[in-house]
């Protein structure tokens, strides 16, 4: 599985992340900043990438419309508020502990997911 971070989170929580072997990007580190967050969604689904964010709401709406459209997307993670932005490491092995209990089981994650770290 292959992880975009939203700019809510902090690109060095990617970096840590390709550092635990997670094939994972920042929207700070591709030059994504200020993009809605549909459109941000529709790059992640493009470039098969589970979409990681904190911003749960929009995101439950979003999937919801993309189901209803028929445009899927490979899912959202949502980073609760115990896993703060100042420790980024902890989200990174936050999102390790979830791709390791999750390999197992790829039918479980897909389109249309909304799941928590």
């Amino acid at each position: 599985m292959r992880f975009l971070f939203d700019e809510d989170l902090p690109p060095k929580a990617a970096e840590i992340s390709r550092g635990l072997d997670i094939d994972a990007a920042s929207v700070h580190e591709l030059g994504r900043l200020g993009l809605t967050d549909r459109e941000q969604l529709r790059f992640s689904a493009r470039e098969e990438m589970v979409f990681v964010t904190r911003n749960r709401d929009d995101f439950r709406a979003l999937t919801l419309e993309f189901y209803r459209a028929g445009e899927s997307h490979r899912g959202v993670l949502v980073v609760g508020r115990k896993l703060p932005n100042n420790r980024p490491g902890r989200i990174a092995h936050a999102l390790k502990r979830w791709v390791d209990k999750n390999a197992n089981r790829p039918e479980s994650f897909g389109p249309y997911t909304l799941d928590f770290l």
